[in-house]
């Protein structure tokens, strides 16, 4: 994250920061205690990403659902490098590329995410990666998941 300006005006993030909804508040509120949860279905025994009101995958509804603790480890399913970050209105990166990738975690979701931790053009399908935490201006915390680490 850049660095805080001191003329004393607040400064803009620098990345923008997910809105917290209905159905995301319990993810996002255990982002502030560094623990990924994901919503499990126990009807149909599946995890859900991103948070929902249903199950997309037999329709359950909300009192089927539950937040689990995730291990925090994943494999990158596919990944692409912005080279152009000014260019996408991406301030976070300090004008260097970066990595978006889908990772699936192994409780068996796939997260839209960041990879860091590496150069950007290594990132490659199969890579085994963990969860990281990039904080936010409301305490909140953004999973980003990195690579050459061990998960707790």
């Amino acid at each position: 994250m850049s660095p805080a300006r001191t003329t004393g005006e607040t400064p803009a993030p620098a990345r923008f920061e997910p809105p917290v909804g209905v159905e995301s508040e319990a993810f996002w509120d255990a982002t502030r205690e560094g623990r990924l949860l994901v919503q499990w279905c126990t009807s149909c025994d599946r995890g859900v990403f991103y948070p929902r009101v249903f199950c997309p995958h037999c329709a359950a509804g909300a009192d089927a659902l539950e937040w689990r603790t995730a291990s925090g480890r994943a494999t990158v399913y596919a990944a692409v490098v912005e080279n152009r970050p000014d260019a996408a209105g991406a301030k976070f990166s300090g004008g260097e590329p970066y990595c978006v990738a889908l990772v699936d975690l192994e409780e068996g979701v796939r997260m839209l995410t960041n990879v860091v931790g590496s150069p950007p053009a290594e990132v490659r399908s199969g890579m085994p990666v963990t969860v990281t935490w990039e904080p936010l201006s409301d305490g909140r915390r953004l999973p980003l998941f990195e690579t050459g680490q061990t998960a707790p």
